[in-house]
């Protein structure tokens, strides 16, 4: 589809779900690209770590595609570039923190030298084909996040990227009300906007409240403390520079994603101030009381620096009268891999802090509140609701007309949406769909090798060898290998079983290999069958003299 005189949108991911962003806006023959994340896989996707967006509706029309826009630099925003970026052939446009940590992506991936980036600075409009931008900045748990004031021949376009309303901002200095108002002025024909908190509400706090809960919960602490967030909340590095100075505390870092924001923040101008930092192993020569360490995992990601702790696996190590304090939300999906690590440090005679006990964390993302103060300066016509799953988006949509927007519009992923002219509406469908990234291979996320995958860890494997002469006799006995069959001690039982049904399929009149070889893999399966309920895959290598 080749956008006409028209304005078109179309999210390829991060509508009706949270999590890996991609949304295109189409008008007069061209299409631009906001943001490109990914996901975090969970147990559908056996050995998956990353969950990419499929982005062939846009590959297929890559000569139309005229840049890629990101609002800020968390994953689910920027994650999917260093992977797909250079196949759309077009330049990323960032601010300098953001385009920072892009550029670092690209050069691990070695690709930095053949994805052209373009730094922009906050309020500076830069033209991509028929489309106008300005990068608005705005709130959020991350340094230089920004809204798109996105200006097209069928009006103007306020897309909001991730964002909240912060009185007190410790980074940064995010647009006022009254920017946002003047803004308003100039006329929004629409409001594309974050859902993720809609059902909140009470605003999301600011930054600085942060500071007092943490100072209270390190400063009650009689041990070591570790204090796990998201390594992108700049801000929140600086609030825990700031609490180790008070509590006299050595600041260490565990986690590269931490190194790699610090690096970044500091090339860019930020986190001047944060306290010098010490290794792992200068941490545990001094007293328990004199150390704050900020690690990663508190996802619950097992090979963040967290979950090695816990496990004993890392230099860093927490026993009886140390404490965790865990300075961020709980994603929706990880509340598994959470308990897992809670409940080793639990055993180990750690106290834990949550927001659930102490307030060291607020959201990055608007309550209700905020949403409504929203609506008032900027006065949408229409409201489309992204970053969220189904219930959001619903909730969203009606909250908006609720608080007074004259219409809103709920898509999903992969819905092609005419906003202007007249009014917004659903006119077609593009192809979507999930991509994941296995080892340094992209696959289809339900294609046949995830596929297999999941068959195996639900159902285990048996390997079948058969030898046969050149009369189609067997020769000896089959071999039969199994692995993740619930049979247990009675292994060797079911191992002669599998084999004897494999010599019975053998047996009669000869038939070509294929067949055979199917002959033998429905005999052993049944067999696996009656001894365990469950369906192996059976694999038969047949061996001819």
């Amino acid at each position: 589809m080749t956008p006409k005189d028209e304005l078109l949108f179309c999210a390829l991911g991060g509508s009706g779900e949270i999590g890996m962003n991609v949304n295109l806006y189409g008008t007069r023959g061209k299409w631009v690209m906001v943001d490109c994340g990914v996901t975090f896989a969970d147990h559908a996707y056996p050995g998956i770590d990353l969950v990419l967006p499929d982005l062939q509706f846009i590959e297929e029309r890559s000569d139309d595609l005229v840049g890629i826009v990101i609002t800020h630099g968390h994953e689910d925003h920027i994650g999917a570039l260093p992977y797909l970026a250079e196949d759309l052939g077009v330049p990323i446009y960032a601010t300098a923190f953001t385009a920072g940590l892009i550029r670092g992506k690209l050069e691990e991936e070695r690709i930095a030298d053949r994805v052209p980036i373009k730094v922009i600075a906050p309020g500076e409009r830069f033209d991509l084909g028929p489309f106008g931008f300005t990068f608005v900045p705005m709130a959020h748990s991350i340094p230089e996040a920004n809204a798109v004031m996105i200006e097209t021949p069928h009006g103007r376009i306020f897309h909001s990227g991730d964002w909240k309303l912060d009185a007190s901002p410790v980074l940064g200095a995010p647009a006022s009300g009254e920017a946002l108002c003047a803004i308003g002025d100039r006329g929004i024909d629409v409001l594309v906007c974050d859902s993720t908190n809609v059902f909140n509400a009470e605003a999301s706090g600011s930054e600085a409240e942060v500071h007092a809960g943490l100072l209270d919960a390190v400063a009650k602490a009689k041990g070591r403390v570790v204090v796990t967030t998201f390594a992108s909340n700049a801000a929140r590095l600086h609030t825990l520079g700031e609490v180790a100075k008070a509590t006299g505390r050595e600041l260490c870092v565990a986690g590269r994603s931490l190194d790699r924001i610090i690096r970044v923040a500091k090339a860019t101008g930020y986190l001047g101030d944060l306290p010098a930092t010490i290794d792992p192993e200068a941490a545990m020569r001094l007293p328990r009381n004199k150390v704050l360490v900020v690690a990663t995992g508190g996802q619950g990601e097992a090979r963040a620096a967290l979950s090695r702790i816990a496990e004993g696996t890392h230099p860093v190590v927490l026993g009886e009268s140390d404490t965790v304090i865990f300075s961020s939300k709980q994603i929706p999906g990880n509340e598994v891999a959470i308990g897992r690590i809670q409940n080793i440090l639990a055993g180990r005679g750690v106290e834990m802090v949550t927001e659930k006990q102490a307030h060291v964390h607020v959201s990055g993302h608007p309550g209700r509140p905020e949403l409504a103060q929203l609506y008032r300066w900027l006065r949408p016509k229409v409201v489309v609701p992204v970053h969220g799953e189904m219930r959001h988006l619903k909730e969203h949509a009606r909250f908006a007309m609720a608080e007074g927007v004259p219409a809103s519009l709920v898509q999903t992923d992969g819905d092609i949406v005419r906003l202007a002219p007249g009014d917004a509406r659903k006119i077609g469908d593009a192809p979507i769909g999930r991509l994941v990234l296995d080892g340094d291979i992209i696959l289809p996320a339900d294609g046949t090798t995830i596929n297999e995958r999941r068959k195996l860890s639900l159902n285990g494997q048996v390997s079948v060898g058969v030898a046969l002469d050149r009369n189609g006799r067997l020769i000896g006995s089959p071999q039969v290998r199994v692995q993740g069959v619930p049979v247990e001690e009675e292994r060797e039982a079911f191992v002669a079983d599998a084999a004897a049904a494999a010599v019975e399929a053998v047996r009669g009149p000869r038939r070509d290999a294929e067949r055979l070889r199917e002959d033998v893999r429905l005999a052993v399966r049944r067999a696996a069958t009656r001894w365990t309920g469950k369906k192996p895959i059976v694999d038969v290598l047949l061996v001819q003299a």
